[in-house]
């Protein structure tokens, strides 16, 4: 019920890759490029890994994307 009703904010998916890059994650945080290029270098792996399965590159690209839910006040 809390986010079902999206009432915090609605946002395309390339505004919340924007925002990954305001964040440092607290499970890589020697981490020194932005968290955009991880999610994309992950979807490109995946791509190159199985290129027959276009669903795996777009889990690949959003899997991180819960991320920003600490720029909006939720722990890590």
């Amino acid at each position: 019920a809390q986010y079902g009703s999206c009432s915090l904010r609605r946002m395309g998916v390339m505004e919340v890759l924007e925002l990954l890059d305001q964040l440092v994650d607290e499970s890589d945080p020697d981490v020194d490029f932005p968290n955009s290029l991880h999610a994309y270098q992950t979807a490109e792996g995946i791509r190159r890994a199985h290129p027959d399965k276009d669903w795996f590159h777009l889990v690949g690209l959003l899997h991180d994307l819960g991320k920003v839910l600490v720029l909006f006040g939720e722990p890590q």
